[in-house]
């Protein structure tokens, strides 16, 4: 593995990994979540493809920038990065947070600089419920929140959350009960490296966006993954599925541990789908 940087429009230096030869496959990871995290995926997916896994603006090792902390801004970091990489028609891997930029990068460069197959890990098209949405709505959406009071707490909380030990029991829902101590502070402590005031800001951003018609218009092939224990319901993964033509649908069980982090819970079970999916 090869520790990397882009510098992209705004001056902001981002830091990737890199990793074997081959067709590009981009790895993007969730709100507050780095590249170190897919360590358990990069030698794997290394083996068939070049993979660059990112550190969004603030995450990670990243330079963290006073401003950016929008899905559209990271969705240009993104464009930047396959601009000065010179890559054509990446495929890419986004989980939760991840699908969101890739989203928002079809809606506004997918004509300019197109990409090419697209692995979407458990991302819920709508995090927040919007007022007037029936039962049948909130499911095909996958809300994970009611209402924007519910966001506005949420805010609050990752805002009082500022050491890894506070923040190990916000993200302990998004795992299994079988995740070990040692791994839940390890991502924990990932996750602080974007510095809580720009992750309740971006937190904001991603929460409040209904990406619903954007992702009907996708003609990318595309693997959506999901998980029976995941904080989305399986309904909303299938959904996604349902508006891609030919988009192929893996639902991971609670036999193989199928959180919302299944790709670091059950790497092999993960690696798997992707790699019959992309090899």
């Amino acid at each position: 593995m090869h520790h990397k940087t882009a510098r992209v429009s705004d001056n902001t230096s981002l830091h990737y990994i890199e990793a074997g030869e081959g067709n590009p496959l981009i790895l993007v990871p969730g709100w507050s979540q780095t590249a170190a995290e897919f360590g358990r995926q990069i030698d794997a997916f290394s083996k068939f493809a070049r993979v660059i896994a990112i550190d969004m603006r603030g995450h990670g090792e990243s330079e963290k920038a006073t401003v950016g902390y929008r899905i559209q801004r990271l969705a240009k970091d993104l464009l930047d990065v396959i601009g000065q990489l010179g890559l054509d028609r990446p495929d890419v891997l986004g989980h939760s947070m991840g699908c969101s930029i890739i989203w928002s990068y079809l809606s506004m460069f997918g004509d300019e600089r197109p990409l090419g197959r697209l692995v979407l890990v458990d991302q819920a098209p709508a995090v927040v419920a919007q007022p007037g949405w029936d039962e049948q709505a909130r499911a095909e959406a996958g809300c994970l929140l009611p209402d924007f009071e519910a966001l506005a707490q949420f805010e609050s909380g990752v805002l009082a959350a500022t050491d890894a030990t506070a923040t190990k029991e916000i993200i302990r829902g998004m795992f299994t009960s079988s995740v070990s101590e040692d791994d839940l502070a390890w991502v924990a402590a990932e996750n602080i490296k974007l510095p809580r005031h720009y992750a309740a800001e971006l937190l904001h951003d991603h929460c409040s966006l209904d990406w619903r018609s954007q992702i009907k218009t996708i003609r990318n092939n595309t693997l959506v993954i999901g998980g029976d224990l995941s904080i989305f319901p399986a309904r909303s993964q299938s959904w996604v599925a349902e508006q891609i033509p030919g988009a192929r649908l893996e639902i991971c069980s609670e036999a193989d541990k199928g959180s919302h982090f299944m790709f670091f819970e059950n790497p092999d079970k993960f690696n798997a789908l992707v790699r019959d999916f992309l090899a």
